[in-house]
């Protein structure tokens, strides 16, 4: 069975950090890349990173930039480290693979809220 899972979600104070993990089973994970993705009350869901396969190559949003950081570990886990937070991150936030030719997938997204 095809899974993407996103979690770590949770709250906290502005300028408190955490960390998102997007875990993949069934599907050959390092053949894909993985973006993490943004949907705020009201607004569109936007990327906000992502990193590529074979030499992880990274990118980021001007709004995350030198803030949040993506990585590829072991055993099929994508991490977004989330560092001095502020209140307009506050969104659920969705992984998403991607690979030529082969299927789309999306994690189910996890809520992430940050107080002032």
């Amino acid at each position: 069975e095809v899974q993407l899972q996103a979690s770590g979600g949770g709250e906290a104070q502005a300028g408190g950090s955490l960390r998102l993990s997007c875990a993949a089973s069934g599907f050959a994970f390092d053949d894909y890349a993985i973006g993490w993705f943004r949907q705020a009350p009201g607004k569109e869901r936007e990327i906000i990173s992502c990193i590529s396969t074979y030499d992880d190559s990274t990118n980021y949003a001007d709004s995350v930039k030198g803030r949040f950081t993506i990585s590829r570990e072991p055993k099929n886990t994508v991490y977004l480290q989330m560092n001095s937070l502020k209140p307009e991150d506050t969104a659920v936030y969705y992984c998403k693979a991607t690979a030529p030719l082969k299927p789309v997938y999306w994690g189910q997204g996890t809520l992430v809220t940050v107080s002032s």
